[in-house]
């Protein structure tokens, strides 16, 4: 069983491998709704693809019923920066839409999140993606035993600050990544900055959701009506990237990465069991 430092869920090997069937399920999900955004398609026809896909692999939607979320994804259109549900919404030519997607497989969670272009999108909207995602790349790098949670959110602001006019951006800072396992949200907070002072160590068996948010203008955020979408409160575009991550002996292994993050983590120079064991 796992054991807790200080109150983190501190996982086997063996769970880690568990969690890593949960984190395809996820992974495999998002490539196929990735492959279905087109112009046309509504929000609520992915969710149903999600869940067809999900269900098949054995798992079960994590979100679906969670505190009455009511769909299996989350579906967050060009200012909708997460929660957003799926229903008629349908994408339009240029919208750019993220997905979030959870999945729980013999008790062991998976959660991740893709942002993808509609159509013909433009170049702001396409880098603002290309930031976030890198971003989130340089925060599961950090994943590293020995290090610490803060080091996560120090690599992620300095990603986002150091690209072209990354000062322009705005980071989220009131939805953080989280520790997962078990349950899908778990101790400790990821935030996605540097919010100074102590943070938890990172030791072999953690596991973490990055997930940086990331928008065109403001960082500051509101709820709509139905209590679940957050939206931008200048009207900018926003964008979500999320992975889960195992700390290993041998470095981060992204357990809802396809290849582990065995090609990015190349890129990087980042040493990872992905190459061996995707």
């Amino acid at each position: 069983m796992f054991r807790r430092k200080d109150r983190i869920e501190v996982k086997t090997p063996e769970q880690i491998l568990l969690m890593r069937e949960a984190g395809l399920v996820v992974g495999r999900t998002l490539e196929l709704l990735r492959e279905s955004v087109r112009p046309g398609i509504s929000t609520r026809e992915l969710d149903a693809l999600a869940e067809e896909s999900i269900r098949s692999h054995g798992a079960v939607p994590s979100f679906l019923g969670y505190h009455g979320y009511p769909a299996s994804i989350c579906t967050s259109v060009n200012d909708e920066v997460v929660h957003g549900i799926p229903g008629d919404r349908v994408l339009q030519d240029g919208d750019q839409i993220s997905i979030d997607c959870g999945a729980i497989l013999s008790g062991w969670h998976g959660d991740a999140a893709i942002t993808v272009g509609v159509g013909d999108v433009d170049a702001a909207s396409l880098e603002l993606s290309r930031v976030t995602e890198e971003a989130l790349w340089r925060g599961l790098a950090a994943a590293v035993a020995g290090g610490s949670v803060r080091d996560i959110g120090v690599a992620v602001e300095s990603s986002v600050r150091s690209q072209p006019a990354g000062e322009s951006y705005g980071i989220v800072e009131e939805y953080v990544g989280h520790g997962i396992g078990t349950s899908m949200h778990m101790e400790p907070n990821v935030p996605n900055y540097d919010h100074g002072g102590k943070s938890p160590q990172l030791v072999v068996g953690m596991a973490l959701a990055v997930e940086p948010m990331v928008c065109a203008g403001s960082r500051h955020t509101r709820t709509l009506a139905d209590d679940w979408t957050v939206v931008t409160t200048d009207g900018g575009r926003a964008c979500h990237w999320e992975h889960t991550v195992a700390v290993t002996a041998e470095g981060p292994w992204v357990l809802t990465a396809i290849d582990g993050g065995a090609a990015r983590f190349a890129e990087l120079g980042v040493a990872s069991p992905a190459a061996t064991r995707h």
